[in-house]
């Protein structure tokens, strides 16, 4: 068998496994993976933030890059529950390069009152079943106390020093941050991960920088032989980086989205956006193999990778028929060994030229029969996954569809669509973030709430950031949108 066909051969089962399925596939809204049943019920709840909301700050407020709720202060009253959620932005505003946008983390307060699942909401309350009041905002600085930054680090490396390695670093100074998921911990401490090294930072309650966990080498962005964090968005006056793409590590824009703790708190699961440039992530039909990293969180300050498998992605045909690769947007831990993966299409949704998604579904990864590549020559110098073939001693995690964003039905019944009209009810192009609270009920133990949020870009028509006033190109109005799923998880609970 040729190389070229042994690649074709496996790009068609990697399409007819992954690609979008039909809504038949979902209708009963159960799947079983690992022999255990996980059940969608559905959308029971939909919720906005204006556009053009101000933060504590003044500026425009950024939605969800990563989402975490906070378990001890969510209640039920009846119906109806109350919590406080934490909302991570990411850069900035920064539709022609980047900025000095300060990074922060938001603070929203809660109240939640679900339709029964399959039910429809009252006319004219089809959206008001998530009311999210912005509670405050708070600035992410680094080890010194100093501010951070959006602006892309360039070739910008603040050298190591004690317990932390390299940094990316802008030309302003400052450390620069694209945050993308955020882990809470009771005392207030997060863990949030970014783009640019790909990291795993480590903040105070107080949003002080204290720890910096770098991935292994493999990850690493490299130019030249070089460490280089530039993701080829310049600041203003600032130059592109040469060559503009890493030859090995992350993608440009490809770090870790998606990265949460265990349910038993003993696990980080942090996940590249999609391949790494030598894992085939040099072109976009053969980027599918990304890597999930699992770190043992015993000690907070020193995370100590203890396990690493390569996850495929969903391939799926977009409309001119080419063969797409959906990279991953967030995730949420079962297990060590499992974790739901939000998935999506790029460049689709309201606002934006093509309004219509063909691609946004919530995948359970079983990672439980996957290869451990963990501190093995993959770490190094080794490609898993060579111009997007698997090596031959690597058996990936598996992935089961579970829940399509982009059900037709299930968007109606709340006055939303996927697709023309291209209006405020036409869903966004970035979901990117998740989380998830009990349903409290005695009676369903293993029943939670799954909140979804966008990325809106900070698209808004009346935005103010860094200083000056701007409008989105485009002319839309992104809103701030919650969309909540009853599911099923078994297996959860402590």
């Amino acid at each position: 068998m040729t190389a070229n066909s042994f690649a074709t051969r496996l790009l068609t089962a990697a399409l007819l496994a992954s690609a979008v399925l039909p809504a038949a596939a979902f209708a009963d809204g159960s799947v079983t993976v690992g022999g255990a049943a996980f059940v969608n019920k559905g959308l029971v709840g939909v919720g906005r933030i204006a556009a053009n909301q101000r933060d504590k700050f003044g500026e425009t407020f950024g939605s969800g890059s990563g989402m975490a709720i906070d378990p001890a202060a969510w209640t039920r009253d009846g119906v109806a529950y109350k919590g406080t959620l934490y909302l991570l932005p990411d850069r900035g505003y920064n539709a022609v390069g980047t900025t000095d946008y300060r990074p922060r983390l938001n603070t929203l307060s809660i109240e939640f009152t679900p339709v029964a699942p399959g039910a429809t909401p009252e006319a004219g309350k089809e959206q008001s079943g998530v009311k999210a009041t912005l509670a405050d905002s708070m600035l992410l600085l680094d080890d010194k106390g100093n501010d951070t930054t959006g602006l892309d680090p360039e070739s910008g490396i603040r050298a190591p020093s004690g317990d932390f390695p390299a940094l990316p670093q802008a030309t302003n100074g400052k450390i620069a941050l694209d945050n993308e998921a955020i882990i809470r911990m009771a005392d207030g401490s997060m863990f949030i991960s970014d783009e640019y090294g790909p990291y795993i930072y480590r903040f105070s309650a107080d949003g002080r920088l204290t720890g910096a966990t770098q991935p292994p080498k493999a990850l690493l962005p490299m130019r030249k032989g070089m460490l280089s964090f530039a993701s080829n968005n310049p600041g203003p006056g600032a130059s592109a980086p040469d060559p503009k793409d890493p030859e090995t590590g992350r993608q440009n824009n490809q770090g870790l989205e998606g990265m949460a703790m265990t349910p038993d708190g003993k696990f980080i699961v942090a996940v590249l956006q999609s391949a790494a440039r030598q894992d085939g992530g040099d072109s976009g039909a053969t980027r599918q193999n990304t890597r999930a990293m699992v770190y043992d969180a015993a000690d907070p300050d020193h995370l100590k990778l203890v396990h690493e498998y390569v996850v495929p992605l969903p391939v799926f045909k977009d409309a001119k028929d080419k063969t797409t690769v959906a990279a991953q947007s967030e995730i949420v831990a079962l297990s060590d060994t499992s974790f739901l993966m939000l998935a999506r299409d790029s460049g689709n949704g309201q606002g934006l030229k093509n309004d219509t998604s063909l691609y946004r579904i919530i995948s359970i990864v079983d990672t439980s029969g996957a290869t451990d590549i963990a501190g093995t020559d993959f770490d190094s110098d080794k490609p898993v996954a060579p111009k997007g073939i698997v090596d031959a001693s690597i058996t990936p995690a598996s992935l089961t569809p579970f829940i399509d964003i982009n059900d037709k039905a299930n968007l109606a019944r709340f006055g939303l669509h996927n697709g023309a009209p291209n209006d405020r009810n036409d869903l966004s192009e970035k979901w990117e973030a998740m989380g998830l609270a009990s349903v409290l009920d005695p009676n369903l133990p293993d029943d939670y709430f799954l909140f979804i949020a966008n990325d809106n870009d900070f698209f808004t028509q009346d935005g103010f950031q860094v200083g000056a006033a701007y409008k989105a190109d485009g002319g839309a109005d992104v809103d701030t949108m919650f969309q909540v799923y009853q599911v099923t998880l078994p297996g959860l609970r402590k």
